[in-house]
């Protein structure tokens, strides 16, 4: 049963909390590189890792899609450069058609497994552009849904997520030879767990 205002700590209002620690990992900057280079960075790391480990999606030559650990919706995707590389005019001709590629094929990917009724498409350049990792480009491909921005965001600060990363990890891996129309391979799960 929840606690009435008027026994928790502090000046009584008609609020109830939903209290979530979790997030100070992020918003405390934990996983933030400790400097800007490419020992440092994660989207560096990540290649390095198996993809279920890395919750990588697809790989290309060039560059490789990337589940977000901290993402805005479910199914929240980016395509990053092998490259490290921070602004978007120091890619190649080369980087900048797979990074297309790739994002055209998540947009497949994820309007076959989810059924998004849009997407937000967005590169934040720099610390005030709103990158969160401001040395190593990379590319949000977020789906959206009619009512996806609801108050949980807006008054709790907690975005609910309907299925663990792993799980969507895996069944948009799973669908990437199907459904994204490129030729970057997709290592699917063995087994996928429901969550």
């Amino acid at each position: 049963m929840p606690a009435e205002a008027a026994d928790l700590a502090g000046t009584p209002d008609a609020f109830q909390r939903l209290w979530t620690p979790h997030r100070m990992v992020y918003i405390g900057g934990a996983d933030k590189p400790a400097d800007d280079s490419e020992r440092a960075c994660p989207f560096c790391s990540i290649p390095g890792r198996e993809d279920v480990d890395g919750l990588v999606v697809a790989r290309g030559a060039l560059a490789y899609v990337v589940l977000n650990l901290y993402p805005y919706n479910p199914g929240h995707l980016m395509v990053v450069p092998y490259r490290h590389v921070a602004g978007y005019p120091e890619l190649t001709t080369a980087e900048l058609a797979e990074i297309g590629e790739l994002t055209q094929g998540a947009m497949r990917v994820l309007r076959a497994t989810s059924a998004p009724a849009g997407f937000n498409l967005g590169v934040n350049q720099g610390d005030v552009g709103g990158a969160g990792i401001a040395a190593h480009l990379h590319q949000h491909v977020v789906p959206r849904w009619g009512g996806d921005a609801n108050f949980m965001p807006i008054v709790a600060g907690t975005k609910p997520l309907p299925q663990l990363l792993g799980t969507t990890r895996a069944v948009l891996a799973a669908g990437w030879a199907a459904h994204s129309g490129t030729t970057a391979v997709a290592v699917p799960d063995a087994t996928p767990e429901e969550g």
